[in-house]
């Protein structure tokens, strides 16, 4: 009997010590989630202390020859393009103008976040061929692909920098939207099916960047009051660059030419 008082005695006392244990532990505590992250800033252009920068690319020496592209592996291919195809790695006109050189702003803008746009930048697939062979997109908009031919295409950007991606498209298909999170120039792109396909693209974490058109031009608008180093890319040529100071309201001219071999 004593034993079983002395058992009763421990049950109750251990029951008082786990209510007193529940009764003093802490109510209504919040749940310990990740905190919520600010939304970001990004920097606004003030037009009343923006420039422009304008300029040509061109060519000195000896102009080369077109080469013409055989695309008869692929008879739809052919009959898509709708005439003779030419390498379009080196585009340069009569008087030396150089198209399809990239244009951008390589050092300067330290320290300013851009919003990506909301519209998105497009490449498409027509005639078997990219369109534009050259192309800007910033970090985080939308690149989106389509196809345009009767064919079937594959885009593949051999990215070093981003994720490496390679997806096949056919005739009718949805468009493809992608998006490159980090800056990387220039990224080439192959279609896996027609060997002579290819193009590049030019990711920045900015605005300011712009592709020469046949009469070798460029132009970056909008762009803060600075001293910048510009850059140009050319598939075949390489890259230059040069110090550029911009101040409100005016435009400065960088030219740049390229001496054939």
């Amino acid at each position: 009997m004593k034993i079983f008082h002395w058992l009763n005695h421990c049950c109750l006392f251990s029951a008082v010590v786990m209510t007193l244990g529940c009764s003093n532990a802490p109510k209504n505590v919040p749940s310990t989630g990740p905190a919520p992250q600010p939304a970001p800033s990004f920097y606004k252009v003030d037009p009343a202390t923006a420039g422009s920068l304008t300029g040509t690319i061109k060519f000195s020496g000896k102009k080369p020859s077109p080469k013409l592209i055989d695309m008869r592996e692929d008879p739809a291919c052919v009959e898509a393009h709708h005439g003779k195809a030419y390498d379009q790695s080196l585009v340069v006109s009569s008087n030396g103008s150089v198209a399809n050189a990239f244009v951008y702003i390589k050092a300067g803008l330290e320290g300013k976040n851009f919003e990506a746009p909301k519209s998105p930048v497009t490449i498409d697939q027509s005639g078997c061929w990219f369109r534009p062979g050259v192309l800007g997109i910033q970090t985080n908009q939308t690149l989106q692909v389509t196809n345009s031919d009767p064919v079937t295409h594959n885009i593949h950007p051999m990215a070093e920098v981003n994720r490496e991606w390679n997806h096949s498209q056919g005739p009718g298909d949805a468009p493809l939207s992608r998006h490159f999170i980090k800056p990387e120039i220039m990224i080439r792109v192959k279609c896996n099916i027609h060997s002579w396909m290819h193009a590049f693209i030019g990711v920045l974490p900015h605005p300011y960047f712009d592709v020469s058109r046949d009469d070798g031009s460029f132009e970056i608008k909008n762009l803060p009051a600075g001293t910048y180093s510009i850059a140009v890319w050319q598939e075949n040529l390489g890259t230059q660059e040069q110090q550029i100071t911009v101040t409100p309201h005016t435009n400065t001219s960088a030219n740049f030419t390229f001496k054939g071999k």
